[in-house]
């Protein structure tokens, strides 16, 4: 009552206080007054854990007891020890060190294949191959000889240790072809004589070490001739340097590129060519690697002395690549933007056309730059693919055309029209590409790819002799263990050529002549009988056709060869 009474009062006293301040008009003011909460927690029920129980029915549990009828059974069963089950692997087949193939067929052809692998010591291993492939001719319509033969012996030497790799390699060549791609009703046939040869001899070798900047370096010499008096010497030798900068791959390439040709005559007159370029070349690159990207940044200069005419320039390229994996190995974005200096050779120019007359323009190509981009990658877990499109520019670009007949001093066997020549022009070509890979199961593999392309030329009339597009589908199939089977198919559209016949006391006209696409169809059949044994059949152009690639010079026709290899280890 005390507190209460107190409380009472204080209220009144500051009732009265406010009261006054009121009075004086010290201003309007509202003050609220705030009493802290104190609440008081009552007592709560609290539910026991065990509640009682006041049920007026008292159910009384009952003591449930569990018997069984057990009697003694009489077993003789004894558990083996248990073993884990062997896993049955597949056996690897065996390598053997030798084989020898040897296979016969139509037109009187004939296949000779020979390798021997020699182990030295540990490290080192000596290696002979040597290779035969002829036939006899016999084209439809065609009346000179049409035979051809090649011929390759390589001898390879290669050692193998620790940080050093290195190998080196001796062959010689031989390739006889005829320039039979004369007007049937041509009236001098009969003093042609169009059979010509060609003879190489090549050395080279190859450096690796592991553990050092010096990273690698390849040299190689080779001469080429013909029995039309032809010398030709070719010499390259490119050495890598290899530095880690910070993380990043810094490497450098050197090109030395050295070639000396020398013609007995030009098609038109009896006075000798001569072609002489010593090309030298500094290629450097930065790698840089960060996850899903790889980026290549770098550029090329080449310096190049054209000794016969004392005449010399220098050439700046871009070599810049990039890719980037957009979705692991499902998408792979690519691009780039290259240059080079490509060095052409007599033996570059026969390798791709045998049927050149021994008169060639030889210089180099100046690819200024080669822009594409593209996507490959895997669309499921069997079919993967790669599109590109490219953008090429290149000045002194060689096209092979058709040299005219030359009737008014016929002393050669190839100026009947019979044969090729070397032109150069600045050609810049659009192509697109596209290839898919189907991995059906384990035994069957297919390949598919296909190109398309469009030329401009700044002078020639035509991109002579290069094909507007072109595809290839490959098929590998494992039959059964012992039986296997292969199939090549591929097409090359339509190319442009042009025929000029020389007349005395006339004005030579040039005709553009365009050759037939065509689609040439191989396939190939063998058996295995043991490791050792195994017997192939083969058919080329089976689809029959005598088609030309190249103007006048149609190729045999429907070819089929049988054969076997046998291979196996001396002194066993």
């Amino acid at each position: 009552m005390k507190i209460s009474s107190f409380r009472n009062s204080v209220y009144i006293l500051f009732l009265f206080i406010t009261g006054i301040v009121s009075a004086q008009d010290l201003g309007s003011e509202t003050v609220v007054v705030v009493k802290p909460y104190t609440p008081s927690v009552n007592d709560a029920f609290k539910i026991k854990e065990t509640p009682k129980v006041t049920d007026s029915v008292n159910m009384e549990k009952k003591t449930v007891q569990y018997s069984i009828f057990s009697f003694p059974v009489a077993s003789t069963f004894t558990p083996a020890k248990g073993r884990a089950t062997n896993v049955e692997r597949e056996r690897p087949p065996k390598l053997y060190d030798n084989y020898i193939t040897l296979g016969f067929g139509t037109y009187t052809s004939a296949l000779a294949e020979f390798y021997s692998n020699i182990e030295v010591n540990r490290t080192d291993n000596f290696g002979i191959f040597l290779t035969h492939n002829s036939a006899q001719g016999g084209i439809k319509n065609v009346v000179l000889d049409d035979s051809f033969l090649e011929t390759e012996l390589n001898l390879n030497y290669s050692s193998r240790n620790r940080n050093l790799i290195w190998n080196t390699d001796l062959g010689v060549e031989h390739q006889l072809y005829n320039w039979y791609g004369v007007d049937p009703d041509l009236t001098m046939i009969s003093e042609i004589d169009p059979q010509h040869n060609y003879y190489s001899v090549y050395a080279g070798g190859e450096v690796n070490l592991d553990d050092s900047f010096f990273d690698r370096a390849k040299a190689r010499y080779r001469y080429f001739g013909d029995d039309y008096n032809t010398v030709e010497h070719h010499a390259t030798f490119k050495p890598t340097l290899e530095i880690e900068l910070g993380g990043e791959i810094f490497k450098t390439n050197l090109i030395l590129d050295y070639v000396n040709t020398g013609f007995e005559r030009s098609y038109l007159a009896e006075e000798a060519m001569n072609f002489s370029f010593l090309n030298v070349g500094l290629a450097s690159s930065l790698l840089v690697l960060r996850d899903d990207l790889t980026l290549n940044l770098g550029a090329a200069v080449y310096y190049s002395l054209d000794s016969e005419n004392s005449d010399s320039n220098i050439y700046v390229y871009p070599q810049v690549t990039a890719s980037y994996r957009m979705a692991g190995d499902d998408l792979i974005g690519y691009a780039g933007l290259e240059g080079e200096l490509k060095q052409n050779t007599y033996y570059s120019f026969v390798e791709k056309n045998p049927f050149l007359s021994p008169t060639l323009q030889i210089q180099p190509t100046d690819r200024q730059y080669n822009a594409y981009v593209g996507a490959k990658g895997k669309l499921s877990n069997s079919i993967g693919y790669n599109f590109r499109a490219n953008y090429l520019v290149e000045d002194f670009k060689p096209l092979f055309k058709s040299n005219p007949e030359f009737t008014l001093q016929n002393d050669e066997d190839y100026t009947y029209g019979n044969s090729l020549r070397v032109v150069y022009d600045q050609v810049k070509t659009i192509s697109a590409f596209g290839e898919l890979n189907f991995d059906v199961n384990r035994k069957l593999n297919l390949r598919l790819n296909g190109e398309v392309f469009s030329y401009n030329t700044e002078e020639e009339e035509e991109a002579w002799n290069l094909p507007a597009y072109k595809a290839n589908l490959l098929a590998d199939y494992q039959i059964t263990q012992k039986w296997f089977a292969g199939a090549n198919i591929f097409f090359v559209g339509e190319r442009k050529d042009v025929l000029i016949s020389t007349v005395p006391d006339t004005t030579p006209i040039p005709t553009v002549i365009t050759l037939d696409s065509y689609l040439d169809l191989n396939a190939n059949l063998g058996y295995r009988f043991n490791e050792r044994l195994s017997i192939f059949a083969k058919g080329n152009n089976l689809l029959g056709e005598n088609y030309e690639r190249w103007m006048g010079y149609p190729v045999l026709g429907l070819q089929v060869m049988a054969g076997a290899t046998y291979k196996f280890d001396f002194g066993i």
